[in-house]
């Protein structure tokens, strides 16, 4: 067995998400260069456990105290550190894990998702909307056009090249995007990013920085600090996912609520557009919510207030809110 003598150093990273105006929205703070980048901070040898040292560093840089969290994944790529190619902010693929045999600083990152309802941050925190990052992940006014304008094509391009390869691709193409019976999957957040990645579309695209030494992106969206998008894709489909068996949702939403309300958020981050009847009908049959006889005040017609059934926990092994994308 061989031991790498290489430093490594550990981050934690949080992945914040609030949703608010029916917007889901990303906490980032201030990165090197103006890039947003995730709150984190270094793991210390007097810190107790992971997670209150992440809770202590999103404390100390952005000053909001965060409830629900959970440990989302460990990030070890290669380079991915500040003393790597990745410096500038243009890291962040899935490459090849090394051992450090240079002597630069292998970093590791342990990253958390959090759910929270939107407050105002301290000076360098700033909220921003999830889809700004990932423009294709939105559906809700239909399929984005970037699609099938610049992404599938290019994607088809990359199935061509692949030799051999090429059934495989195309497979992981599928999958990705949909295809024929087979619908959009909106947990596959993180297979879309990668494939973007890989053939180029991101700003952060490993062969695009070497051909074109920093080109501006082709797709048009907004890119992170190192890897830190990678790590939000990552976040995002792990929350989606979450939607069909477990209720974080109410995570993000007040204690009384309408089921409007709670269809906007599930909309927001799950970014497709559900029947109204069809989502009501769902959540009150499932015993997710239950009415609390207060109405809300409104501008328009008055509409009943919810709350969520905690006794759904104890009575369903899985109780969310089904699979949307397929019913969409």
């Amino acid at each position: 067995m061989v031991v790498s003598s290489s430093p490594i150093e550990i981050s934690l990273d949080a992945v914040i998400v609030a949703v608010t105006d029916d917007a889901p929205r990303l906490l980032t703070i201030d990165g090197p260069a103006g890039m947003p980048a995730l709150p984190s901070g270094p793991f210390q040898p007097q810190d107790r456990t992971l997670e209150m040292a992440l809770r202590r560093w999103v404390l100390d840089q952005t000053g909001l105290d965060v409830g629900y969290v959970e440990q989302l994944y460990t990030f070890g790529d290669r380079e991915r550190g500040p003393a790597g190619p990745g410096a500038d902010g243009s890291g962040g693929g899935s490459g090849d894990d090394g051992d450090g045999a240079d002597g630069t600083v292998r970093q590791l990152s342990i990253a958390y998702l959090a759910l929270v309802r939107e407050g105002s941050p301290s000076a360098g925190a700033s909220w921003r909307d999830v889809y700004d990052f990932f423009p294709w992940e939105d559906h809700r006014d239909g399929r984005p056009a970037m699609i099938d304008e610049v992404i599938l094509p290019t994607l088809q391009r990359f199935i061509e090249a692949g030799g051999d390869e090429s059934r495989s691709r195309a497979e992981r193409v599928r999958m990705a995007f949909g295809g024929p019976r087979l619908p959009f999957d909106g947990v596959r957040a993180l297979e879309r990013y990668e494939l973007l990645y890989e053939v180029g579309l991101l700003f952060e695209s490993e062969n695009r920085r070497r051909a074109g030494g920093g080109a501006a992106p082709v797709l048009a969206s907004r890119s992170m600090y190192l890897d830190h998008r990678r790590i939000a894709a990552t976040a995002l489909g792990r929350l989606r996912g979450k939607l069909t068996y477990r209720p974080v949702v109410f995570e993000l939403l007040p204690a009384r609520f309408t089921l409007l309300q709670l269809q906007q958020v599930v909309e927001a981050l799950a970014g497709i557009r559900l029947h109204k009847g069809n989502f009501r009908r769902l959540v009150e049959g499932a015993g997710l919510v239950e009415g609390t006889g207060e109405l809300a005040r409104t501008g328009g017609r008055p509409a009943e207030l919810f709350r969520f059934r905690r006794e759904v926990l104890g009575e369903r092994p899985r109780p969310g809110v089904g699979t949307p994308w397929v019913r969409a």
